[in-house]
């Protein structure tokens, strides 16, 4: 086997494996549900509770306005202070992290959890940013 084949071989397991990850998480999209785009954020947000689950840094940067932080990795422990009577809108940057929020919530008795499908990247409305 010469070097050319094993390069041809790691590309392709690479590629594998983006595919096996893109496709798992449209699964995990279908199966917890709540996926929302801006405008139906945007139409709902004042009815809602709006919940920022990127780390302090990002969020004191810039955030959706109106939105509070609780951090992914604290999420487990402060989600309680989120009203489970009230819609929860959950954003981050990335799907995976929003979706760990929103299967948190639901797991523990919250149904109307909705998350940005587009993250805070795609986010077109209004925010408020850190004074410098």
């Amino acid at each position: 086997m010469n070097i050319f084949s094993i390069i041809s071989i790691i590309i392709i397991i690479i590629l594998v494996l983006i595919g096996v990850n893109w496709l798992w998480l449209k699964l995990e999209e279908k199966r917890v549900g709540g996926a929302i785009n801006n405008e139906e954020f945007s139409q709902g947000k004042h009815k809602a509770q709006i919940i920022d689950v990127r780390e302090k840094g990002p969020f004191k940067k810039k955030h959706i306005l109106g939105a509070r932080n609780i951090p992914i990795t604290m999420f487990k422990y402060q989600y309680n202070t989120i009203r489970p009577d009230l819609t929860v809108y959950i954003y981050s940057d990335s799907p995976t992290v929003s979706m760990r929020a929103v299967k948190i919530l639901k797991k523990n008795g919250y149904h109307k959890v909705y998350w940005l499908k587009d993250g805070f990247e795609g986010w077109d409305g209004p925010t408020k940013s850190a004074k410098n």
